[in-house]
């Protein structure tokens, strides 16, 4: 997902997207564990997603604070 996707959405958006790739992330690292995970590599895309939302959300979170 790209930076300026997520900048459009809004901060409940973000949050539930946040939660649903944690439990989409959780699936596949149970998959991995059991040797049936077909594509690795979005494990790291879903960590690299996640930290790109929770970056916006605490760059809302300050923008008031610098002023």
């Amino acid at each position: 997902m790209k930076t300026s996707e997520i900048r459009n959405m809004s901060t409940e958006d973000i949050n539930k997207k946040i939660e649903e790739l944690k439990n989409e992330l959780f699936d596949m690292r149970m998959k991995q564990a059991t040797a049936s995970l077909e594509k690795p590599h979005r494990i790291r895309a879903a960590r690299k997603d996640i930290a790109r939302m929770k970056t916006i959300l605490a760059e809302r979170a300050n923008e008031g604070g610098n002023e």
